[in-house]
């Protein structure tokens, strides 16, 4: 019988499998509904990554997941894709600047001293696309990451250290007696375990979890391949719309994310592409002539916690399974540190901060606010 199960083989459950085996446990299995490694929400990241968050618990993830990063060739094996060329938030009013201004004190709280507030000349000058705005915030130590490089290594790494990953497991629920989940109810039949841990992404809450997650499509235009952005770009943020541009392998991703229902669907319309079409042309001259590659665009899933932060703990309603769920659209960028927190809650090792703020229980305790803004 395995000691830790873990549903969901996303950059998450990878995380989560190789810390554990760095903290001596050597009988994880985990499983997947997909058919094979990437066949979720992972691959399917922007890859963003950044310390510009609004509330403490968010930015100490950020940071943790940093230094990881950064180490991610010496511990794991491979390059994490990690590059710092920044996060630039744009304002178009004096107001988001002030909401800009008070996440800022929280960074810098946070020993994220490198943050700063830029005019909008400043911000022009780190990023000459940028037009009109009242100002903005910008940080040289966000950047970017690569999700799949990242998993790769998670999984490759953790398999060499004994963790089983089994696909196109299709879980359908629990069983449990009394206060503890005996085994989980799959497509191949019951499996026992003495540890369980939710780690499904945008499918958390389809298996016999009480766990607030609701999925999120958002969707990505690619632009045919062309120079006219460098590469080194700073993802660019108009926050006062959530629409926001980088450059990935020679084309511009365009994103927006619109006020699109919960559920599972992941298909793109015209009229959002319209959209998007027109904040690009408002915004960006540089890519008026360049089209969007209608056969490159995308959609995933994010997965929703009602106040846009994860759910990392113990599961209210079991003494032996664990959340790690709800991340919101940042799963991939705290990966290694959520996959350090769970593996360190399970084998009874402090977490590396105060990560109360994050407990599944607040939501039925009546805390929980969703912030209003990307931060």
């Amino acid at each position: 019988m395995p000691q830790v199960v873990i549903v969901g083989a996303g950059v998450i459950g990878a995380s989560i499998a190789w810390h554990l085996g760095e903290l001596g446990c050597r009988d994880v299995l985990v499983v997947d509904r997909a058919p094979t490694l990437g066949g979720g929400s992972t691959p399917l990241a922007t890859g963003g990554f950044r310390t510009q968050f609004a509330t403490e618990v968010n930015v100490r993830l950020s940071m943790l997941s940093r230094e990881k990063l950064r180490h991610f060739p010496d511990e794991i094996g491979v390059d994490s894709g990690y590059r710092p060329y920044g996060y630039l938030f744009l304002a178009m009013s004096e107001t988001t600047l002030a909401v800009l201004r008070d996440a800022q004190h929280v960074q810098h709280a946070c020993g994220v001293t490198e943050a700063r507030m830029v005019t909008a000349e400043e911000a022009r000058a780190i990023n000459p696309v940028v037009g009109d705005v009242a100002g903005g915030a910008y940080c040289p130590t966000d950047g970017f990451i690569r999700a799949m490089q990242i998993l790769r290594g998670y999984h490759d790494a953790a398999s060499r250290r004994g963790v089983r990953f089994d696909f196109g497991v299709e879980v359908h629920g629990l069983r449990v007696e009394g206060d503890r989940v005996v085994a989980l109810q799959t497509s191949r039949g019951e499996i026992e375990a003495e540890h369980f841990v939710n780690a499904a992404g945008a499918w958390a809450a389809t298996f016999g979890f009480d766990v607030p997650v609701t999925p999120l499509r958002r969707r990505v235009a690619p632009t045919i391949v062309t120079d006219a952005l460098p590469e080194s770009m700073p993802m660019t943020i108009w926050t006062d719309d959530g629409y926001h541009i980088r450059v990935r392998d020679g084309r511009v991703l365009l994103l927006w994310p619109d006020p699109a229902p919960p559920g599972f669907d992941t298909s793109l319309d015209e009229a959002w592409l319209a959209q998007v079409r027109a904040f690009t042309d408002a915004r960006v001259p540089q890519l008026r002539e360049v089209p969007i590659d209608r056969a490159q665009c995308w959609a995933g899933l994010y997965e929703m916690s009602p106040d846009k932060h994860a759910i990392v703990g113990r599961a209210p309603r079991y003494a032996n399974a664990w959340l790690a769920n709800g991340s919101s659209g940042h799963g991939v960028m705290h990966a290694p540190a959520i996959g350090q927190i769970v593996a360190e809650m399970i084998t009874g090792a402090p977490p590396p901060f105060d990560v109360h703020a994050l407990r599944p229980e607040r939501f039925a305790e009546g805390g929980g606010e969703a912030s209003p803004t990307l931060l």
